[in-house]
């Protein structure tokens, strides 16, 4: 066995300290086999769109499905069916479409999406804005006494003035909210 000499033990403990040493190892944020979710959260107009482009493609899948089906050869057992046996008359469309309309299928009107201007009117009470009796502008608050609805102070003090009773009545028959006695 070799002498153990100074230089010899310096090298043996330097290779140890590099071996040993966890800076110089690679240490990855993620895992290398992460993977994003494949579930992902969708806002209304995402769900809307993808709902119409899926009722767009089956309509228009509907609507095509005739044109790629040939016509029978006038030979064999069907020689006997005319090719106008096959194109439908105006009266034969008719009543289908009216057959189809009261059937209550719902993609016969304008397909209602997130930006189409046909569609109706919120109806949700939070989307019902009240409208000032004296003004007509954005009224958010009302009369306890009166029930009449006001815009800012300035206006409240109009409302205070007015003569409780015909005055008032008049304002809230005017909206629709007044109080009739039988």
């Amino acid at each position: 066995m070799a002498p153990i000499t100074q230089a010899s033990d310096e090298s043996n403990h330097q290779a140890l300290m590099d071996k040993l040493d966890v800076h110089a190892l690679r240490k990855p944020f993620k895992k290398t086999t992460w993977k994003p979710a494949t579930r992902r959260n969708k806002n209304v107009k995402q769900i809307i769109s993808e709902a119409s482009r899926n009722q767009a493609s089956v309509a228009a899948t509907q609507n095509n499905s005739g044109t790629s089906t040939p016509l029978p050869e006038n030979n064999g057992p069907a020689k006997s069916l005319s090719k106008d046996f096959f194109l439908p008359s105006i009266a034969q469309a008719s009543e289908t479409l009216s057959a189809y309309a009261q059937s209550g299928n719902s993609s016969v009107g304008p397909v209602v999406t997130y930006t189409n201007i046909e569609s109706a009117p919120s109806l949700h009470p939070s989307s019902q804005r009240h409208y000032c009796d004296i003004t007509g502008l954005h009224a958010p608050y009302t009369d306890p006494k009166s029930r009449i609805r006001y815009h800012n102070a300035e206006v409240f003090a109009v409302v205070r003035t007015l003569a409780q009773g015909h005055q008032t009545e008049s304002y809230l028959a005017a909206r629709g909210a007044h109080t009739v006695l039988k």
